[in-house]
């Protein structure tokens, strides 16, 4: 037993438990510089300097009263009591009661300073936090909110900018059809209006949205010259203007040694993951050093969904892996602590660079610093002191991280691991648990539930999966992320010995790759909840007062007796009976976002998808809904990537027997993605045209058009997509691709055999308003279902298109409004049910 800690007896172990609270002097600094600093994001200078101000007042204030201690009172002197007249011996009533008066005064002074001299130091960290965080975001709201540089975005000028890249450059996923954009954050050090001679100075804040490829490999620290629009920011962080570039970056010099030296570390572990599987070889990077840009959206949106997308990016328990197996090593070799905390720290420092040394892998290093305070010095207690310490510096140096997310997933992780962690693995252990399985258990399970509420602020969900997912995960992050290192380190002198060590990392890559899989697939596995601010804060106080609860023996009873019934009552129902999709379903039109999928039943888990949306997560979370995970045919319209940029969501677990495309060849990137999607399942695919038929199960599906190719069109991708008309339990179904007013108009020139009448109709093109109205009328369906996007910026749908629809008896359903559309037929002909939207 060490220290003279109190021991407990289980069995025939002691285990030796420290009951002393944890060190929680800094907690409030920390906490107070937190929050103030990201109230003043959303302030101006003055207001944010006034607060500072006031605390720096305040915090004076009390510091002079709390030193000061308590003053005397309560004592009476100077002989007898005067003011009042003796009577027969007796005093009179007026005097009992000044007296009594007097005591309730001096009762109340001494109490005041009793809680002056226990918690006076505590209100004045809290206040000193106040400043610290207020005061250092107004010095850079001065700096963002600079006179110059906010004209400049408010004219929308038109500028030449010499700018600092800051972190690395992130891709977003933009509307369907349109290049990709790159997210540059980068500092300025001048900007030119190109009217004007007059230079601006500034180091401000830029974020630039770059659509050219030369910005894609940019290095943190690169200095470059660039030409744009200017805009104003949404406001929220620290930058200053928003920079539109359509144009290549120049570069002006080299960026920093340590960060060419990560470029080339980086580039060498993604070429030894490259012969890899898509999926493991994709995560591989992710896992050491943060870089998904290969990374699947699928394996992505799955890591999400069972809280695992820590995982995915640079953080505490990277640095604690590296770290750790440097100590493991130091005290084999029985090195002293501090020899181990200094070899230690060369290894932080290599990872760092390793990891490029951007905002958020500092974050992530300084995170993993605390245990080295914690090592060096002998005193496990101070790592929480040492949380403390860091949050309030980091935030100091930088308050934008204040508002950042994954600062706060670190700091709150760090925190779970450093309180919760070390009881629940005591209370573990006195039960009887091995110390290695009762970490094990503990450790993912109050990082868990340290993150729930900002993961449930962010997303409108509570996951139930993510407990065991992140500790069926633990066994093999360890392997990968080692491994994963050693292949980027031993890739620019072994270039085979750094492609082994990831082909070694790829197993247990893969591992958490089924487990988020199988996580992101479990029926019920997440739960809706409130999303904002307002949610976060309900289930954090939910979890305190549960913490704060289970102490107490009928309290934890209770709980677990309404978590029994809420999962033995309510689970089933989920499971069982969730209402999707509905029975009888013929037909469903996905919910993808601003593109198409739809999905025609050809018998139990098989159906025939036409088009496959732009998102792959999304259209494969529509078909593991429907059960589907054999495709006997998947069709395409037409190849703009709203239609094809979620090919390898069909193809993902599934079988796909035959791909069939539009004979018109165009755009060459859609056609490329389909083709190679199916060249990689060796699926056959082939080109169809007008007359081709089709008939699995009770489905035939005919295409109608277009009757010959149309050129020169306002589209002619659009104007040459695949109108089909499919038979299915006795409807007829119109699936209008994108068809615009030119193959419209030609269809109903050269009627095809079959004629265009249909029950059931998808709108063309997202309901825009290139619709022939002669069209509409001769196809009089009973159902119009328009795929559409939340909050497009095309206008989609057009309501001049909804109201003739409506006007003709259609009954119009959009999956921007109701999500899923799903088609049964009953006995009147043929009914809508919808899912609605995901929270």
């Amino acid at each position: 037993m060490a220290d003279g800690a109190p021991g407990r007896q289980t069995g025939d172990a002691a285990v030796a438990v420290d009951d002393r609270p944890p060190d929680l002097r800094l907690a409030g600094l920390a906490v107070s510089t937190w929050l103030s600093a990201l109230a003043g994001l959303h302030l101006t200078a003055t207001t944010a300097l006034v607060l500072a101000v006031v605390g720096a007042g305040s915090a004076a204030l009390l510091a002079v009263h709390v030193r000061s201690g308590p003053v005397s009172g309560g004592s009476v002197s100077g002989g007898p009591v005067s003011g009042g007249a003796v009577s027969g011996g007796a005093v009179s009533g007026r005097a009992v009661s000044g007296a009594a008066g007097r005591d309730r005064v001096d009762g109340c002074r001494a109490a005041w300073h009793r809680l002056l001299g226990r918690y006076g130091w505590v209100v004045v960290s809290v206040l000193l936090g106040l400043v610290c965080g207020a005061g250092s975001t107004a010095a850079r709201l001065v700096v963002r909110d600079a006179p110059p540089v906010r004209a400049l975005a408010e004219q929308r000028a038109t500028v030449t900018a010499e700018l600092v890249v800051r972190d690395d450059p992130r891709p977003v996923r933009g509307a369907a059809g349109r290049p990709a954009t790159m997210l540059v954050a980068t500092e300025s050090a001048w900007l030119d209006p190109v009217d004007d001679p007059a230079r601006t100075v500034v180091p401000a804040r830029v974020l630039v949205l770059a659509s050219h490829p030369g910005w894609r490999a940019l290095l943190p620290g690169q200095r470059l010259t660039a030409t744009g629009r200017l805009a104003v920011p949404r406001g929220g962080d620290l930058t200053a203007v928003v920079l539109t570039s359509t144009g290549p970056p120049t570069l002006v010099g080299r960026p920093s040694w340590a960060q060419r030296v990560a470029g080339i570390l980086r580039a060498g572990l993604q070429r030894a993951c490259a012969p890899l599987p898509d999926e493991p070889g994709g995560l591989l990077p992710g896992l050491v050093v943060g870089d998904t840009s290969e990374l699947p959206a699928m394996v992505e949106e799955d890591f999400r969904a069972t809280g695992m997308t820590h995982l995915n990016a640079v953080s505490g328990s990277n640095v604690a892996i590296v770290v750790g197996l440097v100590l493991l090593l130091a005290r084999w070799a029985r090195a002293g602590p501090w020899v181990a905390a200094g070899l230690c720290a060369v290894a932080l420092v290599g990872f760092v660079i390793l990891a490029r040394p951007s905002p958020s892998v500092v974050r992530a290093a300084t995170m993993g610093a605390i245990g080295l305070a914690a090592l060096a010095t002998g005193r496990p207690r101070a790592a929480v002191p040492a949380l403390g310490a860091a949050v309030t510096v980091l935030v100091v140096v930088d308050p934008e991280l204040a508002g950042d997310a994954g600062f706060a997933l670190s700091v709150l992780a760090t925190g779970g691991l450093l309180l919760v962690a070390p009881r629940w693995r005591d209370a573990l252990r006195r039960r009887g648990v091995p110390a290695g399985v009762a970490e094990a258990l503990v450790v993912p399970a109050a990082a868990q539930l340290a993150c729930a509420p900002v993961v449930a602020g962010l997303s409108g969900t509570v996951s139930l999966v993510a407990v065991p997912a992140n500790l069926l995960a633990v066994p093999a992050i360890a392997p990968a992320t080692i491994l994963g290192v050693a292949a980027a380190v031993v890739s620019p002198v072994w270039p085979g010995g750094a492609e082994f060590a990831a082909w070694l990392g790829s197993w247990p890559a893969w591992w958490l790759v089924t487990v988020a899989r199988h996580g992101a697939q479990t029926p019920a596995g997440t739960l809706p909840w409130i999303g904002g601010v307002t949610g976060a804060l309900l289930l954090a106080a939910v979890t305190v007062a549960l913490l704060l609860g289970v102490r107490h023996p009928v309290v934890r009873r209770l709980v677990a007796v309404v978590t029994v019934a809420v999962v033995v009552g309510a689970l089933p129902v989920r499971l069982v009976a969730d209402g999707w999709p509905p029975a009888g379903w013929v037909a469903v039109v996905c919910a993808v976002g601003q593109g198409d999928t739809v999905v025609l039943a050809t018998g139990p888990g098989q159906a025939v998808v036409v088009d496959a949306g732009p998102d792959p997560a999304a259209v494969d979370r529509c078909l593991r809904r429907l059960g589907v995970d054999e495709v006997p045919l998947l069709l395409f319209s037409h190849f703009h990537a709203d239609h094809t940029g979620g090919v390898d969501g069909v193809f993902r677990g599934r079988r796909v027997t035959a791909v069939a495309t539009p004979a018109w060849p165009e755009p060459v990137t859609g056609r490329v993605a389909v083709e190679s999607a199916a060249h990689a399942a060796g699926t056959p695919v082939g080109a169809v045209a007008a007359g081709w038929t089709y008939r699995a199960g009770g489905l035939t599906m005919t295409v109608l058009g277009p009757p010959q190719p149309l050129r020169g069109t306002r589209s002619d991708p659009n104007n040459n997509s695949l109108v089909l008309l499919a038979h299915l339990g006795g409807l007829r179904i119109l699936l209008a691709g994108d068809a615009e007013t030119e193959e419209q108009r030609a269809l109903l020139e050269s009627p095809p055999g079959a004629g265009l009448r249909a029950e059931v109709l998808k709108v063309a093109h997202h309901g825009s308003a290139y619709q022939d109205p002669a069209f509409l009328d001769a196809v009089a369906p009973t159902v119009a279902l328009v795929s559409v996007g939340v909050g497009n910026d095309y206008g989609h749908p057009s309501p001049s298109v909804l109201a003739r629809l409506s006007r003709q008896g259609a009954r119009v359903l959009r999956t921007d409004i109701e999500g899923d559309l799903a088609v049964v037929v009953l006995s009147g002909g043929p009914a809508v049910a919808t899912r609605g939207n995901d929270p």
